[in-house]
């Protein structure tokens, strides 16, 4: 038999999921490499909100180095979203690996 406490517990725990959820769907994290020639700013932890490109870093004779600098913007911005993410989620589940989260 469950008892009460318990039922209680997971229901307090679960609204805190919920909240910490809303928060990472709100979570804006940003990156810039290349000395400040691409900036990327990611939403949620997975939707790129803005990407800015300094004019000196657009050269015609070297557009891979350009699309390099934005991959690496965009990954970098991502994966901290990511990390911040799951640490809101362990901080709440306290390091507990509960499928469906993160």
């Amino acid at each position: 038999m469950i008892n009460r406490k318990f039922i209680q517990q997971a229901q307090q725990m679960q609204a805190r999921l919920n909240k910490v959820q809303e928060e990472v769907a709100q979570l804006r994290t940003e990156a810039t490499v290349g000395g400040g020639a691409v900036k990327a700013v990611v939403v949620g932890g997975g939707r790129l909100e803005s990407l800015t490109i300094s004019p000196d870093a657009v050269d015609p004779q070297d557009v891979g180095m350009l699309q390099d600098l934005i991959l690496a913007a965009v990954n970098e911005a991502m994966d901290k979203a990511h990390k911040e993410a799951s640490a809101r989620m362990a901080a709440v589940t306290g390091g507990m690996n509960i499928p469906g989260l993160m």
